[in-house]
């Protein structure tokens, strides 16, 4: 695999112009608009320039195909439409957090480290009192998509509220600025979106490092059952080990997929031929469990095919800590483009107040009232502006849908 490498900062200059960011205090309407990646990125539609033959029957709310290397975004359609991303944000998680703590480090889970995953959620089968090494925690993150993994890292690294802070301002240096972040596992929760470009950014990013890689490439790994007994879990990326009528891709490395019943599937996977590896990001098909992993598969193909005469219509940007260029502000960008969840303040926020004052009194009574004015004034704006966004479904199931997946239930 040839490693991602950065652009150079006359490229970023060139594609950099404005988009829709979200804001935690001011309306989308009111704020600055700002397009990340290039103006075209911003237009609603299918985007490509030199080349022709794209899959049809791409029926995703928003796709993106990119090459690792250089960035350049090949095609994309409704790159930075805000979507919910489900589990792909656990790439971001990865990203902020992986380098905390050493493979090696063990640690003894405590009933209170997964007290507060969702109801729903899937799991790879942390036990209190058991003790786990942080790599087989973050084989439960990748291969199994564990909330109660993430969960148990969360905490590790100082709580949830501290661990969603800090996952914020990591998409703000990698310039994500479609994504919002109310909780670590990605599960459905009111105003947490992101979108194709920016999942598209969080993989780039952590394809770099060896860990992330290591990680989102294996297929299996026996997991702790307490004593001496292990038990094997496998991928759910059915790209990656072939499942449910799949094949597996030739030269897949990676890397996440995300599912829950009201959100969708959505996936970003990254595969490697004749040393140039690809990018794509696919959210939200109409149908089928197998249309998220079918339609990424179609674009590799091309993308391996006839994207190779393809001209960028935008760039991956790099992280601000790394050199990357802000991009500044742009009256003419953004238009055609899809209307972002949030748009006349709607849903976009910062983390959820309760995240923030964990255990205060009178809290829960706050956040009913807030949270049935915000869904109420939050329908109101999607209704007028066609906008998509994470559903206030509390009882949303999350995973592979797979026969005997482990569910809280």
């Amino acid at each position: 695999m040839r490693e991602c490498s950065r652009l150079s900062r006359r490229a970023v200059l060139g594609l950099t112009a404005a988009a829709l960011p979200v804001s935690m205090t001011t309306p989308a309407s009111a704020a600055e608009s700002t397009v990340i990646g290039g103006e075209q990125l911003a237009r609603a539609g299918v985007q490509v320039r030199g080349a022709s033959g794209l899959p049809e029957k791409l029926t995703a709310r928003s796709w993106l195909i990119a090459d690792c290397a250089s960035g350049e975004v090949l095609a994309s359609f409704n790159a930075h439409r805000r979507l919910a991303p489900a589990s792909t944000l656990k790439m971001l998680f990865a990203d902020t957090v992986l380098s905390r703590f050493d493979r090696a480090e063990r640690y003894t889970v405590k009933d209170s480290d997964v007290a507060d995953v969702p109801f729903g959620s899937s799991l790879v089968g942390i036990k209190p009192g058991i003790t786990y090494t942080v790599e087989q925690l973050w084989q439960g993150v990748f291969l199994r998509s564990g909330n109660d993994a993430v969960h148990v890292l969360a905490h590790m690294n100082g709580g949830i509220a501290k661990t969603v802070a800090e996952m914020q301002a990591k998409a703000r240096d990698l310039q994500a600025l479609d994504t919002q972040v109310v909780s670590p596992d990605g599960f459905d929760h009111p105003g947490q979106i992101s979108s194709a470009y920016d999942l598209t950014l969080f993989a780039r990013h952590g394809l770099k490092d060896a860990d992330f890689r290591g990680y989102c490439g294996t297929r299996t790994a026996d997991f702790p059952a307490g004593g001496k007994k292990t038990f094997q879990i496998q991928n759910t990326d059915r790209l990656l080990t072939g499942a449910w009528g799949l094949k597996s891709y030739d030269g897949l490395i990676g890397v996440k997929n995300g599912y829950t019943s009201h959100a969708g599937n959505t996936f970003t996977g990254a595969a490697t031929r004749g040393g140039r590896t690809l990018l794509v990001t696919v959210m939200h098909p109409a149908t089928g469990s197998n249309a998220v992993y079918e339609q990424t598969a179609a674009l590799l193909d091309w993308g391996f095919g006839r994207g190779r005469s393809a001209q960028p219509v935008g760039v991956l940007v790099e992280p601000l800590s790394e050199g990357g260029v802000e991009a500044s502000p742009s009256p003419a960008a953004g238009k055609g483009a899809p209307a972002a969840a949030g748009a006349a303040g709607a849903g976009a926020r910062g983390p959820s107040t309760g995240r923030l004052v964990e255990g205060a009194a009178g809290t829960a009574l706050l956040l009913a009232a807030a949270g049935a004015w915000a869904v109420r004034r939050r329908r109101r704006a999607v209704a007028a502006a066609g906008a998509v966004e994470a559903p206030e479904l509390p009882e949303a199931v999350e995973g592979d849908a797979e026969p005997g997946g482990r569910h809280r239930r």
